[in-house]
């Protein structure tokens, strides 16, 4: 008897099979129809091993199959061989579970074809003579076009580093849907390829940027670091600078309290006016002298600062101070002096003194920098001196109450 190298079926020598050549033709047919159309599901589960496929002769056989499904739970990695030089095609499907490698080979020479411990596929494999070879996407001549991609396919694992370059890709070609969410990544794209002739319209959404580390969020003063594809890779928010000064609290004499600025503040300004003085009572002929202003004082304080600040708003002829740092002391404008005796040609009660300023940098351990004065002197509507009395015998009016206004860069 003869057979075919490749396939094992039996071959009608001259003179032979007499009487029996139309069994023997039947059998050759349902073997040519299990090399063409045979499907077998051939389990190799369990440990390390190798698991032979035979290519019998006139019989139905494991190797001549040209579908072949491996299946079984596997605990090592498998081997699974076919005779050494036969030439055939195979659809080999990888149904086993477990995270081990499956090599497809000759019994005794090549090295195969594998699929690694992850790869659950099937793959088109053929038998040169020499080794088994596979038929995929990297061994196939002719382009991919857009229309063969499914929506959301390519992602980074289906991307080599650097695939993605400017004559890959035809102009405007690259939509949204064509992108699987974070599979654009750093490693996928060329310095500069993609340009914007390249991107169709509103092809670039959230789902297809890779996240960088920097943490969403609202940034003030920020500091941003910007890599060569434009992206923001780091953002922090700064400490310099910040918010125009607001008002935090302003209050009219009399009236004592306390004040914590914010520890995120980086300046402080302190406005503060004392009480004026009290107007002199007139006498039968001679005006009572008018009450002193009272002192005003404009101060930068430097913060932050850990303590808080005690304040005193004057009432008329009271001080306004502040303490807990820097000591800011403002006195009261003077009462206005009497009239003097009667008689003619004697001048009115001389006017009070106005208040002066007194500020003691003594800003305790924790901050040493002096307050900046701004402004010194005497305001109108708070911290006025009262009105000697006109009339004889008439009383003079009293000085208006100081008050304190109290501002930081960042209130909240």
């Amino acid at each position: 008897m003869s057979y075919t190298t490749d396939l094992a079926i039996e071959l009608m020598v001259t003179g032979t099979n007499a009487g029996t050549w139309g069994q023997v033709t039947n059998t050759n047919l349902v073997l040519l129809q299990q090399a063409i159309a045979g499907y077998q599901a051939i389990s190799i589960a369990g440990g390390a091993q190798t698991t032979a496929l035979v290519m019998t002769q006139s019989a139905v056989a494991t190797a001549r199959n040209a579908v072949l499904k491996l299946t079984g739970t596997i605990t090592g990695n498998q081997i699974v061989t076919v005779p050494n030089n036969i030439e055939k095609t195979w659809i080999v499907s990888n149904g086993t579970t477990g995270a081990f490698t499956v090599t497809f080979k000759y019994a005794s020479t090549g090295t195969g074809q594998t699929w690694s411990t992850t790869d659950k596929g099937i793959k088109i494999l053929y038998a040169d003579g020499s080794d088994i070879q596979v038929t995929d996407l990297s061994t196939l001549s002719g382009t991919v076009s857009s229309a063969q991609i499914a929506d959301y396919a390519v992602n980074t694992a289906e991307l080599a580093t650097n695939a993605v370059t400017a004559i890959k890709i035809t102009q405007s070609t690259i939509t949204q849907a064509k992108l699987a969410a974070n599979s654009v990544g750093a490693n996928q794209i060329i310095q500069s390829t993609i340009t914007q002739a390249k991107l169709a319209a509103n092809s670039v959404g959230p789902n297809q940027l890779i996240s960088t580390a920097v943490t969403p969020g609202a940034y003030t003063v920020a500091s941003i670091t910007v890599d060569a594809d434009g992206r923001i890779t780091a953002a922090s928010s700064g400490t310099a600078g910040g918010k125009l000064l607001e008002p935090g609290r302003i209050v009219v004499g009399p009236s004592t309290g306390s004040y914590t600025f914010n520890p995120a503040s980086t300046v402080g300004l302190i406005y503060g006016i004392s009480g004026g003085g009290n107007g002199s009572g007139a006498n039968a002929t001679r005006a009572g002298g008018n009450g002193g202003a009272g002192a005003f004082g404009a101060y930068k304080i430097p913060l932050p600062i850990p303590a808080p600040i005690t304040y005193t708003a004057g009432a008329a002829v009271g001080a306004t101070s502040v303490t807990g740092g820097y000591t800011i002391s403002l006195t009261a404008g003077a009462t206005g002096g009497p009239a003097p005796g009667m008689g003619m040609g004697v001048p009115a009660g001389a006017p009070g003194a106005p208040g002066s300023v007194v500020t003691a940098q003594n800003w305790n351990s924790y901050v040493t920098q002096s307050a900046t004065v701004y402004y010194v002197g005497n305001l109108p509507a708070y911290g006025v001196g009262g009105i000697g009395g006109t009339n004889p015998f008439g009383g003079g009016t009293s000085g208006t109450a100081g008050y304190i206004a109290i501002l930081e860069n960042k209130l909240s």
